[in-house]
């Protein structure tokens, strides 16, 4: 298991020619680990605490629904609640914001209240009439009405109508009216801030139009692919003109609207309210007018500099539009991928909601109530339940990275293509799954054992945030940048290892190390085409965001007397950055895979009979072409002329 074995120094690369299982013991770690999950999840089925967190249970530690024994110095436990499978809550609006929880007495009843209950005299009708008891167990329902301890050991009055919630067995208030001091403080804040309530009515104004333009983002993304993958030859150009359009273009209509908007707040015609969401929407204008005006000098003063690049990019998108004809289902990795994620985390906050019902029951001497404590080692189960959540999360994002790495090695390492897989994808699936998984699990444990530390002192930083003095403050800070940056690094690292695993099969170390190495060695030749496009996915980012901001512009301006814009096109230019993120990513990734194959290629073929190039003649002479402008001073050229003279054998 030594990392970077130095006994092999050099070794020629093989692709595809030999496959054996890579990094076994990591994956046997990983394996451990998993049972250790598995472990941590039985715990609270085995004790009980998985029945208690769905049936839901009462202030005395009795499960609803099922038979109970008792708990040592509290004599309401213990008791059969078969009959009684609902949790009632004496007073639901009750509610501590800071522990996330009810204050409130529980009780198992047999029956939820579906009308509301005024009186105590209501109270014992519907006891006696469905035999649900939503007072105390120790009083009779004939005594509802005079039990000496009625305010405290019946509901609060009125009682509000309820529903089981699916699966919890919760008598939840159908009435919001029922959190009525809740809403009311929640309200007093937002009246007291004035902009923060026509901000969030803003919000409510435009849900439909935010709605509408986020479905907008995703087709647009779709769209965006689908010319990245026909129309590649013409996508820079297309893409350059769009951009300088649309930012010039998006830059005079805010500047327009900033002082239309203007105008008509100078005209006094209109209400109190309305004067005071026009204020608000003039200088929201004015900021989102100076930002892209900002942006649109730095975005043109950046393609200025870079045109003679921009042409010598063509080649690279004709070649990765090649990748997805034949690999068309790539785009969809991400849909998998984040269905693998929400199953993951849905399955995770069902164990954490376990564990914090799980443990021993203790009486709690201030209120007579039960609580669940887990006590001694087993109070470190949450922690590695915490570390599980990090390491499997990142298990699941590598392999899609080696997914769609070991399908474009395929694809590039294949002369014919006719000869590919039928399904190429999912036979490097399989691969990964039989040959590589350890890899991964070595690869995404670096990953989270530089993210936790991070996650940590964010943590800290949050509690210890307005009582650590400035020195203290600068110094989480530069940490949390430190790690972040040294985790985006070993990120691009590992996504490199992984497609130097796919080429040639080796461990986790050695493909980190060969593949540093050779990037390396073409710096000069990598970072060109990485620049350029990375740029070039950036601008098409840019293009979807500032489209779909556009069509939020237009849209909101026709309500302009009821909506303020700022949180609306802030959520609207998000989401749209998002969505065109998720599936322009795949794209960068293949990419990125595309950039070390050639590498390989150009390193242990010369285009002699035996080693002919793997790579496309377009490719090759793209390489060699910027190979060619960026030497041709120094007479160094000629290398790469010949090299793009020999061309691919197939």
């Amino acid at each position: 298991m030594g990392c970077c074995s130095s006994a092999e120094v050099k070794r020629d690369w093989k692709p595809l020619e030999e496959r054996c299982c890579t990094d076994v013991p990591w994956l046997i770690v990983f394996l451990l680990f998993c049972i250790g999950m598995v472990c941590v999840c039985a715990y609270p089925i085995a004790t009980g605490a998985t029945s208690r967190l769905i049936s839901g249970y009462d202030s005395y530690g009795n499960t609803c629904g099922q038979n109970n024994s008792r708990v040592e110095g509290v004599a309401l436990s213990g008791r059969d609640m078969r009959e009684n499978r609902y949790v009632f809550f004496l007073d639901p609006c009750n509610l501590d914001l800071i522990n996330r929880k009810i204050k409130s007495v529980a009780l198992c009843v047999s029956k939820c209240p579906s009308a509301e209950l005024k009186t105590l005299s209501d109270l014992k009708n519907f006891a006696l009439n469905n035999g649900s008891h939503l007072c105390s167990y120790d009083v009779s329902p004939t005594r509802y009405t005079s039990h000496s301890e009625r305010s405290t050991k019946c509901p609060k009055l009125p009682v509000p109508p309820s529903k089981s919630v699916p699966l919890l067995r919760r008598c939840v208030p159908v009435d919001i009216g029922c959190y009525a001091e809740f809403a009311q403080s929640f309200i007093t804040f937002v009246s007291d801030n004035s902009v923060l309530r026509r901000v969030i009515a803003g919000v409510m104004a435009s849900k439909e139009i935010i709605m509408g333009l986020c479905v907008l983002a995703l087709v647009l993304s779709l769209i965006m692919m689908v010319v990245i993958r026909y129309i590649s030859i013409v996508l820079v150009w297309i893409l350059t003109v769009l951009v300088i359009i649309g930012s010039i273009g998006g830059t005079g209509v805010l500047w327009w609207l900033y002082a239309d908007h203007r105008k008509a707040l100078d005209n006094n015609s209109l209400s109190v309210f309305g004067k005071e969401v026009a204020s608000d929407n003039v200088t929201a204008l004015l900021v989102y007018a100076i930002v892209a005006t900002i942006f649109t000098v730095v975005l043109l003063l950046l393609m200025f500099f870079m045109r003679r690049r921009v042409a010598l990019t063509i080649s690279l998108f004709h070649v990765a539009g090649q990748v997805f004809t034949h690999l068309p289902l790539l785009a969809l990795q991400p849909f998998w991928t984040f269905l693998c994620l929400l199953l993951f985390w849905v399955y995770w906050v069902t164990v954490l909601l376990s564990l914090g019902v799980s443990g021993t029951p203790v009486k709690n001497n201030s209120t007579g109530e039960v609580e669940y404590q887990m006590q001694g080692p087993l109070q470190y189960l949450v922690w590695y339940h915490a570390v599980g959540l990090i390491w499997v999360n990142e298990f699941i994002l590598a392999f899609q990275q080696m997914t769609i790495a070991g399908a474009v090695v395929t694809y590039y390492f294949t002369r014919n293509k006719s000869q590919l897989p039928v399904t190429p994808i999912l036979s490097s699936m399989a691969r990964t799954i039989r040959y590589h998984l350890g890899t991964l699990a070595k690869g995404s444990f670096i990953i989270t054992l530089v993210k936790i530390p991070r996650l940590i002192i964010m943590y800290v930083h949050s509690q210890l945030k307005g009582k650590e003095n400035a020195c203290a403050r600068c110094v989480l800070k530069a940490c949390v940048c430190c790690l972040w940056c040294l985790e985006r690094c070993l990120a691009y690292l590992n996504q490199n290892a992984y497609a130097a695993t796919a080429i040639n099969s080796t461990d986790f170390c050695t493909s980190a190390r060969d593949a540093f190495l050779i990037l390396v060695e073409n710096a000069l030749r990598v970072a060109a085409i990485n620049t350029v496009g990375d740029f070039v996915l950036f601008l098409a980012k840019v293009l979807v965001v500032s489209c779909t901001a556009f069509a939020g512009v237009l849209a909101l301006n026709y309500q302009r007397e009821y909506t303020v814009w700022v949180l609306p096109l802030l959520i609207i230019g998000l989401f749209s950055f998002l969505v065109a993120h998720t599936f322009l990513s795949v794209f960068e990734n293949v990419v990125d895979v595309l950039f070390l194959c050639f590498a390989v290629d150009s390193k242990y073929n010369d285009g002699s009979p035996g080693r002919e190039f793997y790579m496309d003649k377009a490719l090759m002479e793209f390489v060699a072409s910027s190979k060619k402008s960026a030497w041709s001073a120094d007479g160094d050229g000629r290398e790469m002329k010949s090299m793009a003279s020999g061309g691919p054998s197939a």
